[in-house]
């Protein structure tokens, strides 16, 4: 009797055991919410499915992660909201709404700061640029990775920018973000800052004369529709960051958040190639939609430096200097190795 009552009981503990097993694996399978503001047929939007994929192979399956484009899931502002308060999960987001957060954010709107995309590689893949997600834990935010948004350009209804001068009284949508509006308002245009989505209305109804965005933005939001008028500016570089929920992250085991940060590394190779490769066809066929594309000469784009110089050494104090001078000395390592 002794003896059945020892099996039986073992009997129950492995059952208990088992029944625990299942429920934890059970809450290893992970839904995940991925918002962004983009449309799906743009790299960011093409990144965010691949990325779905990566994570669906690197977790068997666990891990499944949901995409929202197009501000499915509010603006980028709402979105970083919603990651604060734990009721989203990932979003991917323009650095410019994080910089309200972190000003450390801000180096990446300074004008002019990359000159290629191998300077913006360098910084955001290196040190520099991940002491800044790091310091998104004290926001309730993880960053997991850079994505690539691209150079900025400016385009307009009314004439070609071929000189600096050309900038002079044009009403020119911004970000609303105060390094792009003081930047624009110093080059002599009206700098107004609105909300992306209200964009295109704007410019349709000419409401605004003007915008800037990197080429993608530009051809997947059909700009050419209501702008004439393209200038390669490159006046400044804008990643993407990729952002996870400190609430949700905590509730992740290690593997996982391994799983995520090497999903994102993955999908940011193949997402920055696929914005690259894409931009060059891009601007071809922006021109065969009757746009006007054009650089600014050397001598031009110097002179823009030259005038922007003062906002740049104002905001290098409101970000803080040794910020911007550990960035500047990362690029200067790329410039002296070519």
């Amino acid at each position: 009797m002794k003896n059945i009552s020892v099996i039986t009981i073992r009997a129950i503990a492995l059952s208990v055991a088992a029944l625990v097993a299942s429920a934890a694996m059970a809450q290893d399978d992970r839904n995940i919410k991925l918002g962004h503001g983009i449309s799906e047929d743009h790299p960011l939007g093409q990144g965010a499915n691949k990325f779905t994929e990566i994570m669906s192979r690197l977790s068997k399956g666990k891990m499944k992660v949901k995409v929202f484009p197009s501000t499915q899931l509010g603006s980028e502002t709402q979105m970083i909201a919603a990651l604060r308060g734990g009721v989203q999960e990932m979003a991917i987001v323009s650095s410019a709404p994080v910089a309200t957060l972190s000003k450390d954010f801000m180096v990446f709107d300074l004008p002019f700061l990359f000159q290629n995309n191998k300077e913006a590689d360098a910084v955001l893949d290196g040190p520099v640029g991940q002491r800044l997600l790091d310091g998104l834990r004290d926001k309730n935010m993880v960053g997991l990775c850079y994505w690539e948004n691209g150079f900025r350009n400016v385009t307009n209804s009314q004439r070609a920018i071929v000189k600096a001068e050309d900038l002079s009284g044009l009403k020119l949508r911004v970000m609303q973000n105060p390094v792009y509006i003081e930047s624009f308002k110093t080059l002599g245009a009206n700098a107004v800052p609105m909300p992306f989505t209200e964009l295109f209305t704007a410019l349709e109804t000419k409401a605004m004369d003007a915008q800037e965005n990197p080429v993608a933005i530009i051809y997947s939001s059909k700009f050419y529709e209501v702008q004439k008028y393209m200038t390669l500016t490159k006046h400044a570089y804008a990643p993407y960051v990729v952002l996870v929920s400190k609430n949700f992250w905590e509730k992740l085991s290690s593997e996982e958040q391994g799983v995520l940060r090497q999903g994102c590394v993955e999908a940011r190779e193949f997402q920055r190639s696929l914005n690259r490769k894409m931009e060059t066809q891009q601007i071809e066929q922006l021109k065969s939609q009757k746009m006007v594309v054009n650089e600014l000469g050397a001598g031009e784009s110097d002179k823009l430096r030259a005038k922007l110089k003062p906002v740049t050494d104002r905001f290098t104090q409101e970000i803080g200097a040794q910020t911007v001078a550990d960035v500047q000395k990362e690029i200067a390592k790329v410039r002296g190795n070519n």
